[in-house]
């Protein structure tokens, strides 16, 4: 049994009970790690402070708002955890967007500025909130964010995303270059499609499921709680040796040919 009692896990990205990062979080806690909850602006502040409750973080954790697209908020977010906590452990990254027309026109088609916006924040803003937490991590730590299939192969309105999960995959392995000497690894799950509010915005996303099911070694869809079992792994000291990897967990679907 994984223990992470005594450690702390900051999480971007959770905005509700039927994200792949709840179910991460949830793994964590169970774990016994408090959470630090990340809200994007104070209009979700209540529902991220109820998402803690849920969690059984009501009086260990904490709620920070946070617009990863803004430094000066990261640099706030960052001062208010150094406040509370001595240290930090554990960075889960669930950040991603594109414009919707950027998801659902021809790829051909996509904008430079819907081509800046993706990448700011589903990319750039890992290095960003990495680099604020690596003082942090004074005993080392894991960072782990989450990615998808369609950065290697094209998949049906994905688009200018799939571009975008290529950069997060190179951006995973030279922060885990850089942070390698401070002990602090670097990781991305590549979960199988889920049906998360997210995956509402990708046109014909039951295409996509069906096709999983049809071809993936396993013939199913991969569940959340599978996914938050595999981060769970990577960030605790089970996996100390592994750092720069991106762990597909789809039900087999990567290694398929036809």
């Amino acid at each position: 049994m994984i223990d992470l009692k005594g450690q702390v896990a900051i999480v971007f990205g959770l905005a509700n009970k039927r994200s792949i990062a709840y179910a991460v979080a949830q793994k964590l806690a169970e774990a016994g790690a408090t959470l630090v909850l990340s809200y994007q602006s104070e209009r979700l502040k209540a529902e991220s402070e109820e998402l803690l409750r849920e969690l059984g973080q009501a009086e260990s954790g904490r709620a920070f708002q946070c617009d990863v697209s803004r430094d000066e908020e990261i640099d706030q977010l960052f001062a208010n955890v150094a406040a509370v906590f001595p240290k930090l452990d554990i960075l889960i990254h669930s950040v991603a967007f594109a414009p919707a027309d950027a998801i659902k026109n021809d790829f051909l088609l996509t904008s430079r500025e819907d081509f800046r916006i993706a990448h700011d924040v589903s990319v750039y803003s890992l290095i960003a909130v990495t680099r604020r937490a690596a003082p942090l991590m004074s005993e080392g730590g894991a960072v782990l964010t989450l990615t998808y299939y369609g950065s290697e192969k094209v998949f049906p309105n994905y688009n200018v995303m799939g571009v975008a999960k290529a950069a997060l995959e190179a951006t995973v392995r030279y922060l885990a270059a850089s942070l390698g000497p401070k002990k602090i690894r670097v990781n991305a799950v590549s979960a199988g499609p889920i049906k998360t509010l997210a995956a509402r915005g990708i046109g014909d996303f039951t295409q996509i499921l069906t096709a999983v099911t049809e071809r993936a070694p396993l013939h199913r869809n991969v569940e959340q709680a599978e996914v938050g079992n595999t981060a769970l792994f990577l960030c605790s000291p089970l996996a100390s040796g592994i750092t720069g990897e991106v762990t597909f967990v789809d039900c087999g679907f990567n290694i398929t040919g036809i």
